[in-house]
């Protein structure tokens, strides 16, 4: 489930990256990766286990702009102290976050084309394993993990391109998702990869990466996480937040834990989403009993 849904350097763009409202047309071919590019991680438990790190800070939002349509400067900057279960104290979610219904920069080119597109590249290139949580200790091979590239519609409307590291014997499967998703016009922040560094980042509550394989234990356990075998997806972890008791996580989420609410980028259990990944045979921690991981599919159910 994911620290998703850091964001190092690249915050001072998304101004300008939203009102664009759209993502570069240029590269796509399978060395077209923005590997020297920091990447933003989701912040919710079953990802990475921790929220991104602080960041510098990005242009304030025009006077004229609806809350929650552009990113706050703050974002990803403010450490929450930690709690005795070592996550981030739960707060209140910000007002310009409690309908949060904006896309941040892709974290590799663009797939060429006007529609639906994804690249599978099997097993994942070093360099990309290099920039990811993957090391010789995980507890799937390096040859049994996948790079797919996929587009997806942001929460501008515009076309963008994400990137995960997924099982290679789901590979297939899940692009078919997204090519679903995509026609059902679902919208996305940000898929990207996460990274050493986000991993081990201080909280901050407040990541929304949608990804998939993160080298870590289970939320609360110390048994590996199906995140851990490129076998679970965490989507728009902060639209879908994990709730048990008082805890919500990312630790800002809270009121998206009112799902009578529904927003862009939520997870309902009658919408596309929960469709898609039944199709596959993947199970939505939604529909667990004593707790909820609203973001978070998988193929074993777990």
């Amino acid at each position: 489930m994911p620290r998703t849904p850091a964001l190092r350097g690249l915050l001072a763009l998304v101004a300008a990256a939203v009102l664009a409202a759209g993502c570069s047309s240029e590269g796509g071919g399978d060395s077209a990766d923005r590997s020297a590019t920091p990447s933003p991680s989701a912040s919710a438990p079953s990802t990475s286990g921790s929220t991104p790190s602080p960041s510098a800070s990005s242009p304030s939002a025009p006077a004229s702009a609806a809350p929650g349509t552009v990113p706050p400067d703050w974002l990803g900057t403010r450490v929450l102290p930690l709690g005795p279960d070592g996550y981030g104290a739960v707060r209140a979610t910000p007002r310009e976050l409690r309908n949060r219904r904006f896309t941040l920069p892709d974290p590799v080119a663009a797939l060429p084309g006007r529609g639906f597109a994804s690249r599978v590249v099997a097993p994942a290139p070093a360099r990309v394993l290099a920039r990811s949580t993957w090391g010789p200790r995980c507890p799937v091979a390096a040859d049994d993990l996948a790079w797919v590239r996929v587009a997806f519609r942001g929460f501008d409307g515009a076309r963008h391109t994400g990137e995960l590291l997924v099982n290679r014997t789901a590979a297939d499967d899940l692009v078919g998702v997204f090519r679903d998703l995509w026609r059902a016009r679902f919208p996305f922040e940000r898929i990207a990869i996460t990274t050493r560094a986000e991993l081990d980042a201080a909280p901050t509550g407040d990541g929304n990466d949608t990804g998939a394989f993160v080298c870590r234990p289970i939320t609360g356990g110390t048994s590996y996480s199906e995140h851990a075998y490129g076998l679970a997806i965490d989507i728009n972890p902060f639209q879908n937040p994990y709730v048990r008791g008082d805890l919500v996580l990312p630790e800002l989420a809270s009121a998206y834990a009112d799902r009578a609410w529904v927003r862009p980028g939520m997870i309902t259990p009658d919408g596309p989403v929960v469709r898609a990944f039944a199709r596959i045979g993947w199970a939505w921690g939604g529909a667990w009993s004593t707790r909820k991981d609203y973001q978070h599919f998988s193929a074993s159910g777990r």
